[in-house]
């Protein structure tokens, strides 16, 4: 593992479209959940320390925007990754650009609507009309330092290591369980009505938390 990792980081490991294309599977799924996991334990303490809420709008422990910057953070700086402040850098500013765009876009055209708002928050300093702020943007950093330094060359060596039909299976099977997810209660439910992860978790009882 360790000669494989300066492999990694000092060589291009190349993988067939499919090996590649399953490990950006396990790429979205690993980062929603960890933004999951992150703003769970987060807005534990920001609310007091007295409740969990659920976060997202999904029935899995998913966050989808975590996945997209992950994403973004792979493409536009898995070049630099000889530059750890290089990672930091790209990754905070590519995904604090995709928060503050999200952010505004919904406020701007969906009458107010926030899935975040950091004039609520605690240790909100550089805040920007709620939809961004300095702690926001460094986490994004420092997760884009575990991406490129964690979580990719673990996959990557797993890719190599595990069966390919097996890797795939588990990979695609994931990432179709979470998108549908995603899908159905970001399509399916304005568009059709029915009863999304929201509405079903709070008949349950399930301490959930918005802003709009």
């Amino acid at each position: 593992m360790k000669n494989f990792y300066k492999k990694y980081l000092n060589e291009d490991i190349h993988f067939d479209k499919m090996t590649f294309l399953g490990i950006l599977c396990l790429v979205i799924v690993f980062s929603g959940m960890f933004g999951f996991l992150y703003e769970y334990i987060f807005y534990f303490f920001n609310w007091g320390m007295k409740t969990f809420y659920w976060r997202g709008g999904n029935f899995l422990p998913w966050i989808n925007i975590y996945a997209y910057g992950a994403l973004g953070i792979y493409f536009f700086t898995y070049r630099y990754r000889k530059s750890p402040w290089k990672v930091f850098l790209i990754g905070l500013t590519v995904c604090g650009l995709l928060e503050f765009l999200s952010g505004y876009v919904m406020y701007t055209f969906f009458d107010g609507w926030r899935c975040w708002d950091y004039n609520k928050e605690i240790l909100n300093f550089g805040n920007i009309g709620g939809f961004v702020c300095l702690r926001s943007v460094t986490i994004f950093g420092l997760s884009g330092l575990l991406l490129i330094y964690g979580v990719l060359p673990g996959l990557y060596y797993l890719a190599t290591k595990i069966n390919k039909k097996i890797f795939l299976t588990v990979a695609f099977t994931l990432v179709t369980i979470i998108l549908v997810d995603d899908l159905y209660n970001l399509i399916v439910v304005p568009l059709c009505h029915t009863k999304g992860a929201i509405e079903i978790y709070q008949k349950l009882g399930v301490p959930f938390m918005s802003f709009d």
